[in-house]
């Protein structure tokens, strides 16, 4: 495992550290990130399950895939990888949390990401490497790049530790009790503004939306969301790299709702 820091080209590519003032001059601790690939265990379908373990120093989070205002959104390049023809991701469910006033969605001290592994051939070894660009923040938000690999096993047993955070993926919607998810769309200047009306018991007290779209590409602002009653409606405008308005596939679209009692509640797709 090869982890590097690179502050110092976040600075020269414009991406500024999130902090006001003197807190830019927090020391960096020396066990500020660790991470390894839990090997995991071969599934009864012919993939392997695994998982990326991040362990950072105390009171340190590192973010969710959608990471919310300022945050630095994880990606991952798997290219080096032998035998594996698909990979999918299984999110725990993140915290949200209030960093010199922005609010960021992911997780302290240590996250456990289960991956999925599809093989082009079940039959053969998967070996898996991955170049990895995330962030990690306290006072400050640090860009950071890392390195893993590993050989994995067909033949361990499930691994706990991966099961643990399987288990603790968001809700899913219907389970939550969602009947009805409608999403409209009307161009604007430089994209779509996308609403999608939820008919689905309130989730917490201070309910907020997180929209994405399979095309990570286009970006989305943060979602206005309202409850009226037993609906919830959450607005957000769509830019892609064209500005331009662009058809929309209301089923890539996925929305998560945020309860302000710690409940996340995951949607996919929509109806027109």
């Amino acid at each position: 495992m090869n982890i590097k820091s690179i502050i110092g080209a976040a600075f020269a590519g414009g991406m500024a550290l999130l902090a006001a003032g003197p807190a830019i001059s927090q020391a960096m601790p020396d066990n500020l990130l660790n991470a390894e690939l839990r090997k995991g265990w071969r599934m009864s379908d012919g993939d392997q399950m695994a998982a990326l373990r991040l362990t950072l120093a105390p009171g340190w989070k590192t973010y969710w895939r959608a990471p919310g205002e300022g945050g630095i959104p994880p990606s991952f390049n798997w290219t080096g990888s032998r035998n594996v023809a698909g990979v999918s991701f299984h999110w725990p469910k993140p915290q949200v949390y209030d960093v010199n006033g922005v609010r960021v969605i992911g997780y302290r001290d240590e996250l456990v990401l289960p991956i999925e592994f599809t093989p082009v051939d079940p039959t053969q070894p998967v070996s898996v490497s991955a170049a990895i660009d995330l962030g990690v923040c306290d006072e400050i938000c640090v860009p950071m790049s890392i390195t893993v690999s590993a050989e994995l096993d067909s033949t361990a047993k499930p691994d706990p530790m991966i099961e643990a955070a399987l288990t603790a993926r968001p809700e899913d919607a219907a389970k939550a009790g969602l009947s009805a998810a409608r999403c409209s769309a009307e161009p604007i200047r430089d994209g779509l503004r996308m609403t999608a009306n939820m008919t689905i018991p309130q989730v917490g007290p201070d309910e907020f939306a997180v929209v994405e779209l399979a095309d990570t590409s286009v970006w989305i602002s943060p979602a206005d969301t309202r409850r009226s009653g037993g609906d919830l409606t959450a607005t957000a405008d769509m830019v892609p790299p064209n500005a331009q308005p662009f058809a929309l596939d209301r089923s890539s679209i996925r929305i998560t709702i945020f309860g302000g009692s710690g409940r996340v509640v995951d949607l996919q797709g929509c109806t027109g």
